[in-house]
C-alpha cells in the first residue's frame, strides 16, 4: 500500500474524506459564481417568494453520480429483500443487518422482526425490534422461524465494536445460535466480507470462501451464491465448487451473499 493511501486511510479514522475534500475545493468557485448569478436574477423579482436563508454549501455534489448503485450493502440488501418477497415466509427474523437498508426494504412489503445487540428507540411500522446478543444461547429461540437473515453482521461478533463482549470465538457462537433458531428446511440469507482471511480490528473479520464452506458443511444446502467484487459490482451467480472459489473469487474485500436451506 502506497504512502498516499496509508495517509488517506489514517485521516478517514477521524471523519475526513480526502477525495471528497478535493471535490469540495473544486466546487468553491462554482458555488460563488452560481450564488452571484442567482442574486442578480432575484433583484428583478419584487418581492421574492424565496428570500435567502443561511448558507448551506453542497460543494461536491455536482461531481458525483446520482446516487450510489454499487457496493456491498446496495447489492446485498436489494437481492435478499427480493428473495424474501419471492419466498413469502411465515415469519422472518433478521439479526444485525442495517435498519436503514435491508430491514427497511423488507418492511415496505411485510413484517420483519429485528434482533440486535444495540437498542432501537423508535417505533417503525412492520418492524418488531428486540435487543438480543446472539452470541448467548437462548433455548427459547430454537427452531423459532422458517426464515432468517444476517447480512454483513457476523464478522463483527466478539470484536467489541458495537458494545458486545470481546470474544475470539464470538463469530462461531453466533453462527451456531443462528443455526439453532432456524427450523429444518428453513431459509437462511447470509453475507459477510470475503477475501484473504483476517481480522481488521476493531472493524470486522474477513472470511475466505473455503472457510465459509467448511462452516456450512453438514448444516446447510447452498441454494444460490452471489458476490460483490472489489469494484463494487454484483456477480449474481457463481460456483462455490469452482477453482476461483479457492481464492475467494479474487476478492481482497468483497461480499459473499448466500441463500441457504437448513438441513
Amino acid at each position: 500500500m502506497g504512502l498516499a493511501r496509508r495517509i488517506g486511510n489514517a485521516v478517514r479514522l477521524f471523519g475526513v474524506d480526502p477525495q471528497r475534500s478535493v471535490r469540495s475545493f473544486r466546487g468553491l468557485g462554482v458555488y460563488f459564481r452560481n450564488r452571484a448569478a442567482l442574486k442578480r436574477q432575484m433583484v428583478t423579482l419584487s418581492p421574492s417568494d424565496f428570500p435567502f436563508g443561511k448558507a448551506y454549501p453542497c460543494l461536491s455534489d455536482r461531481y458525483e453520480e446520482s446516487g450510489l448503485a454499487s457496493g456491498h450493502y446496495f447489492h446485498q440488501d436489494l437481492r435478499v429483500a427480493q428473495l424474501i418477497f419471492r419466498h413469502n415466509p411465515r415469519r422472518h427474523i433478521d439479526v444485525g443487518s442495517r435498519v436503514d437498508g435491508f430491514v427497511a426494504h423488507v418492511a415496505a412489503f411485510r413484517q420483519i422482526e429485528v434482533f440486535d445487540i444495540r437498542q432501537l428507540h423508535v417505533s417503525i411500522p412492520n418492524i418488531i425490534f428486540r435487543q438480543r446478543d446472539i452470541m448467548q444461547e437462548r433455548p427459547d429461540l430454537d427452531g423459532c422461524t422458517d426464515s432468517l437473515s444476517c447480512l454483513h453482521a457476523l464478522e463483527h461478533f466478539g470484536l467489541g465494536r458495537y458494545g458486545d463482549p470481546v470474544d475470539a470465538l464470538g463469530y462461531r457462537k453466533g453462527w451456531d445460535n443462528l443455526h439453532r433458531m432456524l427450523e429444518p428446511g428453513g431459509k437462511f440469507y447470509f453475507s459477510v466480507p470475503i477475501g484473504p482471511q483476517r481480522i481488521e480490528f476493531d472493524a470486522h473479520r474477513v472470511f475466505s470462501v473455503p472457510f465459509l464452506l467448511r462452516m456450512m458443511e453438514g448444516k446447510y444446502r447452498i441454494d444460490s451464491f452471489a458476490y460483490v467484487n472489489d469494484a463494487g459490482d454484483l456477480i449474481p451467480s457463481a460456483d462455490v465448487e469452482s477453482p476461483e472459489a479457492h481464492t475467494s473469487f479474487g476478492c481482497h474485500f468483497g461480499c459473499g451473499i448466500f441463500e441457504l436451506s437448513r438441513l
